[in-house]
Order: C-alpha cells, then sequence, then structure tokens
C-alpha cells in the first residue's frame, strides 16, 4: 500500500477489529467465542485461513474453531496435536514480539509431526517480502493476555490476502487481537466453568435436599424411637429432636422432651453404659425413665454424625423398646437361679453368693505370713520372722497380701487389696468377731405330712415356710431352698450369740401351726450355724453347716423334735 492510503487502512482495520472484539465478547458460549476469535481473523485482519488450538486438560491441543475454508475446516475441526509437537513449534523460527513465524524452509522438519495442518497450493514467491503457501504464523494465547501466564491455545494464520508478510501495523494488530482473544477466551472458559458448577451445586442441592426430605420422612415415621443429640461442649447429649415414636414410647411431647438430656432419664444404675455409649457410639441396653415415673428397658444405639468441613457433630440415636424381651431375659434368669416352687434363691445360687465372698486365703494365715517372713529373711539374711523390726513386719504383711492377690484358682473370684476378708468366732465362742453366718434348716416332721396328706400339702407347707423364713430376716440377707426339705440362711455381719438368737426366731417363727385346706398343720426346726471364713469352699461351709445341723438334731429330744 502507498504512505498516503495507509492511514485510512489502519482506521477502517481499526474498526474491523473494534466490532470484531466487540462480537467476541458477546459470544454466549466458548464454542461461540473460539468461532468467533476465528472469523474475526478472516474478517478483520485480511487472512484467509484461521484456526483457534485449545488446550485440553491432558495437555494436548485440539483445533476447537475454524474459518476460511469449509473443505479445511471439515477436515482437521476436533483434531488433536500432541503438546510435545506444539511446544516444538513454539520455541522454532522467528520472534515478532509474542508472535512465531516459521518460514518455509525452516517449517518442512514439521511436515511429519501430528499437529493437525493444512496445505495451499500458490507459486513460489518471486520478492523477498511475498508469503509461501508452507510458512507459517503463529500467536500463542496466554490465560492473563499475555506472557508469562498459562498457554491456553495457538492461534494460526495463513496467506494474508495481500500475499505479502505482514509488517509492523499488521503484526501489532495481530498481537493486540491474539491478547484480546484470549481474555475473551479466558473469560468464556470462566463463565463455562462457572455455569457447570452452578448446574452441578443445583443438582446437589436437589439431592441434598431429596436426601433430608428422605431422612426427614425416615426419621418422623419410624416405627421406633430416634433422637438427635448435641455431642460435646456444656450441652453434651441434650436432646434436640424427637420423633413421635420415641415420644410415645416416654410418654412425653416433643417439647419437653427437648428440655433433657438422656443423661436426664436414664436409670441411675445404667449412667455409666449410657456414657460409653454416647463417647464412643455404639449399642447397649439400658432403662429410661417414662413420665409416669416407671422405667422402660430399651436398646439405645449412637451413630456419631459430622459434616464434610468436620463441622458440629451430633449424635444420632435409635432407641428400641426391648421391654418384653428383657422380661422374658429375667424370668429365665430368675427360672436358673430361683426355686420354682418357693421362689427363694436354689442351690446354685446359694453356692455363686457364697463362693463370691470367699477367697483362697484366710485373713492372716500362718502359711501365708511365714511363707512371706521366709523371703524377706532370705533377702536380708535375718534370723527369722520371729526377729523381725516393725518395718520387717509391715513388708511381710506386704509380701503374704500380694500372693493372696495373686494366688487365686481358677473359678474363683480374684482377691484384691479391697477384699475384705470373711472371718469367724474362734471355737463358737462370743469373742466379740462379727462373721458370716450360715444356718442350715431342715423340718422335722416334714415328710410325714407329704406322707399322710399328700404333696400338694407338702408344697403349700414348704412355700409358708419359705415365707416366714424370709419374714425373720433383715434385708440383704439369703434365704435359700437347698433341696427337699433344706433351707438355708446367709446372715452376715453376726456374732455367736446373734447368729443363735437368729436361729431361735426362726425356728419360733416355723412352729406355729400351718393351715392348708383348712386343716392345721405343725412342722419343726433344726439348724445348724456354721461360718464362713476364706479359705474354705462354698461345699466346705455349707457341709460343716449341715454336720452341726444334725448334731443340733440329735441333742434334742425326741419329742421336741416331732410335729403335725
Amino acid at each position: 500500500m502507498d504512505t498516503e492510503s495507509e492511514p485510512y487502512v489502519r482506521l477502517a482495520t481499526l474498526r474491523q477489529l473494534h466490532q470484531v472484539m466487540a462480537d467476541m465478547n458477546t459470544a454466549r458460549s466458548l464454542a461461540d467465542t473460539v468461532q468467533t476469535v476465528a472469523n474475526g481473523v478472516v474478517t478483520g485482519l485480511n487472512y484467509e485461513l484461521a484456526a483457534v488450538n485449545l488446550v485440553r486438560p491432558d495437555g494436548d491441543l485440539v483445533v476447537a474453531a475454524f474459518a476460511g475454508n469449509a473443505d479445511a475446516e471439515a477436515m482437521i475441526t476436533g483434531r488433536v496435536g500432541s503438546r510435545t509437537a506444539w511446544d516444538r513449534r513454539l520455541g522454532m523460527g522467528e520472534r515478532w514480539g509474542s508472535l512465531i513465524f516459521i518460514p518455509h524452509n525452516e517449517g518442512w522438519v514439521l511436515d511429519e509431526d501430528d499437529v493437525p495442518s493444512w496445505y495451499t497450493d500458490g507459486p513460489e514467491p518471486r520478492f523477498e517480502d511475498e508469503w509461501h503457501p508452507a510458512d507459517r504464523l503463529l500467536a500463542p494465547l496466554y490465560a492473563n493476555g499475555g506472557l508469562p501466564g498459562e498457554l491456553i491455545g495457538v492461534l494460526s494464520v495463513d496467506r494474508p490476502r495481500n500475499g505479502r508478510l505482514p509488517g509492523a501495523w499488521g503484526r501489532e494488530a495481530l498481537q493486540m487481537y491474539a491478547f484480546q482473544a484470549a481474555i475473551a477466551i479466558s473469560n468464556a472458559r470462566l463463565r463455562a466453568n462457572m455455569q457447570r458448577a452452578l448446574v452441578r451445586l443445583e443438582r446437589e442441592q436437589q439431592a441434598l435436599r431429596a436426601s433430608e426430605e428422605s431422612f426427614r420422612q425416615a426419621f418422623e415415621y419410624a416405627p421406633s424411637g430416634m433422637a438427635i443429640a448435641e455431642m460435646g461442649g456444656d450441652q453434651h447429649g441434650r436432646i434436640l429432636r424427637t420423633n413421635d415414636a420415641l415420644c410415645r414410647l416416654l410418654g412425653r411431647p416433643a417439647a419437653a422432651m427437648r428440655r433433657y438430656s438422656f443423661s436426664d432419664l436414664v436409670h441411675p444404675e445404667d449412667i455409666g453404659t449410657l456414657l460409653r455409649t454416647s463417647a464412643e457410639g455404639g449399642r447397649a441396653e439400658l432403662r429410661l425413665a417414662r413420665r409416669d415415673g416407671t422405667y422402660l428397658w430399651v436398646s439405645l444405639r449412637n451413630s456419631v454424625v459430622a459434616d464434610a468441613a468436620d463441622g458440629p457433630r451430633f449424635l444420632l440415636t435409635h432407641v428400641e423398646d426391648i421391654e418384653e424381651r428383657k422380661r422374658r431375659e429375667l424370668q429365665l434368669a430368675h427360672r436358673a437361679s430361683h426355686d420354682a416352687l418357693t421362689g427363694l434363691p436354689n442351690a446354685a445360687e446359694l453356692r455363686s453368693r457364697l463362693s463370691s465372698r470367699l477367697c483362697r486365703r484366710p485373713q492372716g494365715s500362718a502359711s501365708s505370713r511365714a511363707a512371706a517372713g521366709e523371703s524377706v529373711d532370705a533377702a536380708y539374711g535375718g534370723p527369722g520372722v520371729q526377729d523381725f523390726d516393725q518395718e520387717a513386719e509391715a513388708l511381710a504383711e506386704r509380701a503374704a497380701r500380694a500372693a493372696e492377690r495373686f494366688d487365686t484358682p481358677a473359678g474363683e473370684p480374684v482377691v484384691g487389696y479391697d477384699h475384705v476378708h470373711v472371718v469367724a468366732p474362734e471355737g463358737g465362742q462370743d469373742d466379740g468377731t462379727k462373721g458370716l453366718a450360715v444356718l442350715f434348716c431342715d423340718l422335722d416332721g416334714f415328710k410325714s405330712i407329704n406322707d399322710r396328706f399328700g404333696h400338694h400339702t407338702g408344697d403349700a407347707v414348704l412355700m409358708e415356710v419359705a415365707r416366714r423364713l424370709t419374714s425373720g430376716v433383715r434385708d440383704g440377707d439369703t434365704v435359700a431352698r437347698l433341696g427337699g426339705d433344706e433351707f438355708v440362711v446367709l446372715a452376715d455381719g453376726l456374732g455367736s450369740a446373734d447368729a443363735q438368737d437368729l436361729a431361735v426366731r426362726l425356728r419360733n417363727a416355723i412352729i406355729p401351726p400351718i393351715r392348708v385346706d383348712g386343716r392345721g398343720v405343725r412342722v419343726g426346726a433344726s439348724f445348724g450355724i456354721g461360718w464362713a471364713r476364706c479359705g474354705m469352699t462354698a461345699e466346705e461351709v455349707l457341709k460343716s453347716a449341715d454336720q452341726l445341723m444334725y448334731v443340733e438334731k440329735r441333742a434334742r429330744a425326741k419329742q421336741q423334735r416331732r410335729a403335725g
């Protein structure tokens, strides 16, 4: 172009660029934007062909838009070139500012790479400033519009309409255009990402609303009780929400339930179980208070709930009524440990209670003290336990207690330092010692009643004797039926005289006539008083009391033992 017309050409080009850039920034989608960029090169910058190559997430570049030739567009649009091949191109040729010009005499090495390309025919240039059909001109597109931003694509142009290599003005115009195109593409990508994010967010919110509604319905209409409680902080365990089933189960309205925590409702004996379950999650069986003051057995299962950002944590509690099952279990346990006729503890339960009080070694036994003394004597070279000073005596006592703790046979309770040894009056004398008395009772004249009036009358007599024995002892004492017409009473904290008085009171309570079917019958009772001691087994204690009972039975006159 001549010098006089160049300002007018530049002004017309600026007007075209202004319009093209306006079109780029008003495109509605990323696809429309990149196509507008390619079209703008042809209509605004006077190149015959243009392609926009965009970087994919994997780093390779795909031909996203093409303008100027429908056949070429159909051939290469959507094809992919490797990032390695593109990096090679961007490192070759001449640098025209931010543009890269690869002349035909250098670009022949690129003919075999995998970058999608088009080939145009034309005559060989006659002048140095003419465009060769194999020349390549590239404009890299960066995320921030220019270097050193992230590469988002490459704008490829070909065949200027005037057939000449672009001059300074043409190069600057293409650089400006590439700068604005990169911004437009970045904005379009941002809008596309935002739209996808909004769509994804809306879907997630819809899914969350659906999930919350499903949870609400499952929570509200669950056939068993459910509650949400706080976890951690000062309000740990406070009930935030309950369903109708739990309110009906405990007989309390929802508004009232929110004033409580489960620790306010649990039975005092079950508070430890509740605290362990609340802290760790899991399942427990315990009793909860109803509004009428009664307690209900429930299975309580806790699940710890935390949000994705580790925000507030809650306990989701499932409460199931197990009152009927517990009642059956307690009935079965009671039947296994109690006499079916009288309701008293049976022989197995009696032996269990007695064994729980006994350990293998008696308190201060000679064997344990001697063993401890010998070990200390050997350690210090002393003459023997009788010559120890007070410190050695204390050491021997500690050694004996340690032996008691760890020398315990299988099947017996482990004895620790908090074990209270069971002792007894020596020789049956009332020396002030309080021990565990074992009163072995055998009914006199019961067999004749059973033979004369039948088992129905005999059973009625046994039940009445059980009632009278139970009425005659303290709370905490044990009255058990050993079998047949034999009963055993365990009474702790008695001296020798106390035990004798108790036997007399119980015998006197049994002697009065017992009315069965309008008939009065009488039985007597013989008592043997044994004493439980650590170092004895339950069988040995019972055998001793049984023998003493027979001694007492034989010592009494025959006429005093008869009844009925």
